[in-house]
């Protein structure tokens, strides 16, 4: 069994340096570049420095229904091979199962031969994992469809996942679950949940995204990222305002990334930290551009300035914190087109969407 998230250690002093570690890999989200051919988007982000990307299987990349499948994996292993960049695969596409219900069917659906479709797709992105030599395979719970208990969406979503997990284990990925505002497994308290009700599998692991963790979790992202250390298998990031589920630019938001870049240091995860800006898809190749030196040196300022933190409280109840900060000291802004739309608030856990589009990206 993994360490209950209660159990800490003696926190370090504040005075020690933080420890010297390999420099973080960052990579870019393909839901970010959707208006790109996928050798396009891989050259792309090779020529930018990336270390890898977040590959979301979907139709205009690599298609997880398509007929030649077996032969566009092989083409993808080859050209990540070439290019030397590491892959996590995501399995958040809107319309990839259903092109009338965004991100539907899922785990679950009442219907449990919709529910088996997407176990279906999340099984094809294990195979699809195992054969590009991804780290990880990421995936979320889907919201509370209307009518049915939370009692029962819990019980669905563990019969669900068992044979992915089974699956994920006999190949040696983790599956990777995304706690989404709006969901019903929402956030770190749920994963927790989950994580008790099927037993602490190994092959259950956790997708933390940053930007989540300043939107909706009571602890700040860098406490986050110290609480989420034993199990964590991927990373998501951006920045994002309090209580509103809008992915924003790096420089947009209220995040303070070097203490969170600190902490993800310190924990020794050595997955890829993949920036999240699907609805930027339209201007991707600029904002891939622009990312990657703003982390650069938020790693930067991370090494040369900060000390090794206490550990976070043993507890995640929720603690007093505003509604929003000051905008801290680190703040190189990058360029960004105003919303259309006035910010939405964050919908309340199983509530069926945080935005007018949807719970999810």
């Amino acid at each position: 069994m993994s360490p209950d998230p209660g159990v800490t250690a003696p926190p370090p002093s504040s005075s020690s340096p933080l420890p010297p570690s390999p420099p973080l890999r960052f990579g870019y989200g393909t839901n970010g570049l959707a208006d790109l051919r996928l050798d396009d988007a891989l050259s792309l982000l090779a020529d930018l420095g990336y270390d890898g990307l977040g590959l979301t299987l979907d139709h205009m990349h690599l298609d997880p229904f398509a007929p030649d499948l077996a032969t566009r994996t092989r083409r993808v292993a080859h050209r990540l091979d070439t290019l030397g960049l590491d892959v996590t695969v995501e399995t958040g596409a809107r319309y990839v199962l259903d092109p009338r219900r965004k991100h539907g069917p899922s785990l679950l659906d009442p219907d449990p031969d919709d529910r088996a479709r997407r176990v279906g797709l999340l099984l094809r992105a294990v195979q699809i994992a195992g054969d590009l030599g991804a780290h990880a395979v990421h995936c979320f719970s889907g919201t509370v469809p209307p009518g049915t208990d939370t009692d029962t969406a819990w019980q669905r979503l563990a019969d669900s996942l068992t044979p992915v997990l089974d699956t994920a284990a006999t190949a040696g990925i983790p599956l990777a679950i995304e706690p989404e505002p709006g969901h019903l497994l929402a956030t770190l308290a749920d994963f927790h949940r989950l994580r008790r009700t099927l037993g602490d599998p190994a092959s259950l692991g956790l997708t933390l995204d940053i930007g989540h963790c300043q939107c909706l979790e009571p602890l700040p992202p860098a406490d986050c990222v110290r609480a989420a250390a034993p199990w964590l298998r991927h990373v998501q990031i951006e920045d994002m305002r309090r209580a509103v589920h809008e992915h924003l630019p790096f420089g947009a938001g209220e995040i303070d990334f070097p203490p969170v870049l600190a902490a993800l240091a310190a924990t020794g995860y050595r997955g890829l930290m993949v920036v999240e800006l699907p609805r930027h898809s339209h201007a991707g190749p600029h904002y891939a551009e622009l990312s990657l030196p703003f982390l650069r040196r938020a790693e930067t300022t991370a090494r040369g300035t900060h000390r090794a933190a206490p550990r976070p409280p043993s507890s995640l109840a929720p603690t007093a914190q505003p509604a929003a900060r000051q905008r801290p000291p680190f703040r190189a802004a990058l360029p960004s087109r105003p919303s259309p739309a006035v910010n939405p608030p964050v919908a309340r856990p199983g509530e069926p969407s945080a935005t007018p589009e949807g719970s999810a990206p």
